[in-house]
């Protein structure tokens, strides 16, 4: 049921508040919120976190059959390890959902409104019953409705039924939220909002939508069970061996070092650390007024070689002013101006170029708004892609009389004339958009028809391009991205702003010619040709496949309902925030709130720099796990070897199980989460990152190599000086070991973010070095720590000779990042008009 309201003017402000009040925001039912526990429980569900569970448990059931009275202060410190980074995870989660919920408000879908009798923009969600809403192809039906009198619309109702048959709707026929306008206009009169419409009622199905996984993420979980499976080997072997040596006395204890070992070479807080990091650069985006939908698309941009931007709006401020109006008949040419358009007049909806229409005609004038009412109309075409005009038919002194508006050559190929006076028309047409003039062609008949008609004249606009552009394509070919434009205005205009904007325009390729061309041609064309002129959707398809196949990675902008299926083709989709379609805007993968190419440049480099800082701290937490593995497989070796043992009899192990994971876990995690703050200002001088290019590329994994086995040796050094030439015991030797790796860790942070490209101060992660840094001598100068990490007290010659090898490795780590980074092989990507990359895998 519809409440009353007064058709001509919508609802009264006042009255909307209080209708949405009484029945609540027009949003669907959302599944609950996963609950603090939930959320905690989850942290635990890995394969190796449940190893470590199992052997806490047997170490527990062990204490308590064998009825110790010492506390068991090894499983104590690793299940309080363990709930703290539980309790980390859980943090980074929040912490990122409540970043992603505030960029879904930022495109949260908004619709015109009539409120006050004037048409606003108002967010999607406050729509009430008796609200009046205006709708045109592209829009998403906000809530159910009604449509009025005069209403002719094509609609979109597979998203309810699954017929992929659009239904043709009249007037009184009943709409449905969710729904998509594919043609027509109207002014639905709202029913039901929210849970009460059609999609309300659904919407238990679309909670059975799962997140999807990023590409990174998935490669990075495959990553790790890949070295889990070797790490579980050499545990293995550590095992069997330290069996062989002790028996199984000390079965217990054996289990529990070496699932621990096992746990302690995979960094279990990469994944928390991925999302957080990745979460930052979607809030990075944002700032530069690049919504993220898709997280994949963080890394897709990083990839980038390809991009095939509109025009209009994009490339140009859309601030559209008529210059002038080259016409036979300038009064029925103006008269045709206001007409043949669907946009309000003084309502402040539409299509700028509309509204530059309508101001022209005021200058010289005319009253929009009385002629709109004065000439009611009969019938109409709306403007579609496909045939390029726009069509009314009005009633004017009692008979009908048609006007079209539409691409010049379009609109004269229906005008009856002779051919001489056609082509003058077309040479004129011509000079005028290689001075850069947006033109549109006029026409009328006396009657209702679409061909026959009289010619009245070219409209010329002017659309400056953004001043920004140039710089920013600057930017993008420097970082050997390629710019295409793709548009559907003349070749001449096209050819004009992009030589105005820095874009190759050697070669203009229009959408007809597009049209003769076998798949062969058109990818040697897609290869040659930066500009592409007068082409539909569907030939901006053929283009991003015909790039794709090529074997560039495609970034392709769109505004229209049928520019979908190009941005899903596309590896990034980026929708136009501002005059974009909800259609659109609902299959890209980056929504620009600003419609500005400069912003797909900023949003590159910020994919780019996110995807540089997942190397940095992954080559951060493997160089720590190498280094700990090497030290603990070979010194286990050599203590077996040389029948080394502590005081207890027992063979010594140069780390514990506690100490593996206060390194892993806790040591580790901070300055990893400070990396993923970094900014990388120099990611546009390099080429772009191929996609199958592995995550620890080829300089990655020999600073990983050398730097942690250069640290493994300082740590033997340590264990083998300190017995033999101070006359320490074992247990200092394995305490100052211990000490130098979780310390010496901490520096390796600094060369591991230095690479070819150098980022600015990172202050977040000097305080976080500097604090880690002070915690590690507590370990050792507190003495109720000592039985839970195993540690002892330390001479002041060891302190002095921990502190020396701390500086050695760093210097080594210093040294070695310097070698790698100088003698880096270059990156071998497809430049933006070379060959295809080739690389490896994971």
């Amino acid at each position: 049921m519809v409440l009353a309201v007064a058709p001509h003017r919508g609802l009264s402000s006042t009255e909307a508040r209080i209708r949405l009040r009484q029945v609540g925001p027009n949003a669907l039912p959302r599944r609950p919120p996963e609950t603090l526990w939930d959320a905690f429980l989850r942290q635990f569900h890995s394969p190796l976190i449940y190893l470590l569970l199992v052997a806490l448990l047997v170490d527990i059931t062990i204490w308590i059959a064998t009825a110790s009275r010492l506390l068991p202060l090894e499983s104590v410190a690793i299940a309080v390890i363990l709930l703290l980074n539980a309790g980390l995870g859980v943090w980074q989660e929040r912490k990122a959902e409540g970043a992603l919920r505030a960029l879904a408000e930022l495109a949260a879908p908004r619709v015109w409104a009539l409120r006050d009798g004037t048409f606003a923009h108002v967010p999607s969600a406050d729509l009430v019953p008796g609200d009046v809403v205006r709708l045109e192809a592209g829009d998403r039906i906000p809530a159910d409705g009604e449509a009025p009198a005069g209403a002719n619309l094509t609609v979109d109702e597979s998203v309810l039924t699954g017929e992929s048959m659009p239904v043709e709707k009249e007037a009184g026929s009943e709409l449905f939220a969710g729904t998509l306008v594919l043609r027509g206009k109207a002014h639905l009169t709202v029913t039901r909002t929210g849970a009460a419409s059609a999609l309300g009622r659904l919407a238990v199905l679309l909670e059975q939508v799962e997140e999807e996984r990023t590409p990174l993420e998935r490669r990075l979980d495959a990553f790790g069970r890949r070295v889990a499976g070797w790490v579980l080997v050499i545990a293995a072997a550590i095992a069997a061996a330290a069996i062989w040596a002790e028996g199984l006395g000390n079965l217990w204890q054996i289990v529990l070092f070496t699932v621990a070992l096992a746990v302690a070479a995979v960094p279990e807080g990469l994944p928390a650390v991925l999302a957080l990091t990745l979460t930052r650069g979607v809030q990075r985006m944002a700032r530069r007024h690049a919504v993220v939908r898709r997280l994949a698309a963080v890394e897709a941009l990083g990839s980038v070689t390809v991009i095939a931007t509109d025009k209009t709006g994009t490339l140009t401020e859309n601030r559209l002013e008529v210059r002038a109006l080259d016409s036979p008949d300038r009064p029925r040419a103006l008269r045709a101006m206001v007409l043949a358009s669907d946009a309000e007049p003084g309502q402040g909806t539409g299509d700028p170029l509309e509204h530059a229409l309508f101001l022209y005609a005021a200058a010289e004038g005319l009253d929009p708004a009385a002629l709109h009412a004065d000439h009611p109309r009969r019938s109409s075409r709306p403007f579609d892609s496909t045939w390029q005009f726009l069509r009314a038919s009005v009633m004017e002194g009692g008979q009908v009389v048609t006007y079209l508006k539409g691409a010049p050559e379009v609109v004269l190929d229906r005008c009856a004339m002779p051919e001489l006076e056609r082509r003058a028309w077309l040479d004129t047409l011509g000079a005028h958009a290689a001075h850069g003039y947006r033109v549109l062609g006029l026409a009328w008949f006396p009657g209702e028809g679409e061909t026959g008609l009289t010619w009245l004249g070219l409209v010329l606009l002017w659309d400056p391009p953004r001043p920004e552009v140039p710089a920013a394509v600057r930017a993008a070919r420097a970082a050997g991205i390629r710019i295409l434009m793709v548009t559907g205005d003349h070749p001449g205009t096209a050819r004009t702003v992009a030589r105005s904007v820095g874009i190759a325009d050697e070669v203009v390729v229009t959408g007809a010619e597009l049209d003769g061309l076998s798949p062969d041609e058109l990818r040697r064309v897609v290869r040659r040709a930066d500009v592409f002129a007068r082409v539909s959707p569907e030939h901006k398809l053929k283009i991003v496949a015909a790039l794709q196949a090529a074997g560039d990675i495609v970034a392709v902008t769109g505004d229209g309902v049928n520019d979908a299926p190009a941005l899903k083709r596309a590896d990034v989709g980026i929708a136009m925030g501002q005059r974009g379609s909800d259609v659109s805007r609902e299959v890209a993968d980056l929504v620009l709130l600003d419609d500005n190419f400069a912003t797909i440049v900023a949003a590159v480099e910020e994919g780019r720099s996110t995807y540089e800082n997942i190397q940095k701290f992954v080559r951060f937490l493997f160089s720590t796990n190498l280094s700990e593995l090497l030290v603990v497989a070979v010194g286990a070796a050599a203590a077996f070897l040389l029948d080394l043992r502590d005081t207890a009899g027992k063979i010594l192990v140069p780390l514990t199980a506690v100490q593996l994971l206060w390194i892993n876990l806790v040591t580790d995690g901070a300055p990893a989460l400070a990396l993923g703050l970094d900014r990388n200002p120099g990611v546009l001088r390099r080429p772009p990152r191929h996609p199958a290019s592995p995550l620890l590329d080829p300089a990655s994994l020999r600073f990983v190599v050398l730097s942690g086995t250069a640290k493994a040796l300082i740590a033997f050094a340590l264990l083998a000086f300190v017995p033999r030439w101070l006359a320490q015991p074992p247990e200092v030797a394995a305490t100052a070991a211990f000490l130098f790796l979780a310390a010496g860790q901490l520096l390796f942070a600094y060369p591991a973010r230095h690479t070819d490209v150098h980022p600015p101060r990172n202050w977040i992660l000097h305080a976080t070095v500097a604090l880690s840094f002070a915690v590690q001598p507590l370990l050792v100068l507190v003495p109720a720590l000592h039985a839970p990490f195993g540690t002892v007290p330390l001479p002041l010659s060891v302190w002095l000779l921990v502190a020396g090898g701390i500086a050695l490795s760093w210097a080594t780590a210093w040294g070695v990042g310097r070698w790698v980074w100088a003698f880096r092989a270059p990156r071998s990507p497809r430049p933006p008009r070379g060959a295809q990359a080739s690389a490896s895998g994971l």
